[in-house]
């Protein structure tokens, strides 16, 4: 079945791991939720988001490890460096959208790229999944979080949520829900719009200073 209609590919996961699951499952109109549920069967947007993590101990996997990020220096876009080796998310997220879209693919095709697809919209949205070179997405940062050894990457991708102690639909509560014209906004929004957003943040996300 294809999966073509907007809401089910914008709304697949704006925030982290099984938190964005949980979050975009709240903005699938009934259509989309029909032609998820054709896929996923009975697993949730929110468990369907964390399984191209699991998969990393399966080496069957391993070609999907630059899948999760790009590299683009300060002052460039993507599409100066489209042909950059190290980081496919862009690529990716283009590619499962459009094959989503055509009905052609297997029934395990379709369950994997959909699964991947939830994922990657999750990562792009986290910072430092659009990384400058010379820090692997802010890993090579080294800090010091409430007095235990951490680095930025780690602290933006599950320090500063695990540390609220809060489950992922306590969360979920605290964010404010967008009204229609910010919703029909981001729904014309593009993973290539989503990293000039990642890149926006950086001023604020490495200004860690000591404190």
């Amino acid at each position: 079945m294809p999966l073509s209609d907007p809401d089910s590919i914008v709304w697949l996961g704006c925030y982290r791991s099984s938190r964005e699951g949980y979050i975009a499952d709240r903005y699938l109109n009934a259509k989309a939720k029909k032609r998820l549920a054709a896929i996923l069967g009975q697993e949730s947007l929110a468990m369907a988001s964390t399984w191209m993590d699991e998969v990393r101990s399966d080496s069957t996997y391993n070609y999907t490890t630059d899948w999760h990020w790009t590299t683009i220096p300060d002052g460039k876009r993507y599409e100066d460096i489209e042909q950059n080796p190290d980081g496919k998310i862009v690529t990716m997220i283009e590619k499962f959208s459009k094959e989503l879209g055509t009905g052609k693919l297997t029934a395990k095709q379709e369950l994997e790229y959909l699964r991947m697809l939830i994922h990657l919209i999750g990562d792009i949205h986290q910072p430092l999944h659009v990384g400058k070179p010379g820090d692997k997405g802010g890993n090579d940062v080294k800090l010091t979080w409430f007095g235990g050894n951490s680095n930025l990457h780690r602290v933006w991708d599950s320090d500063m949520i695990d540390d609220s102690k809060l489950s992922y639909t306590e969360l979920a509560q605290f964010l404010p829900r967008p009204d229609a014209v910010s919703v029909k906004k981001l729904q014309n929004t593009s993973a290539r719009d989503w990293t000039i957003e990642a890149m926006s943040f950086r001023p604020q996300v490495y200004d860690i200073g000591n404190r």
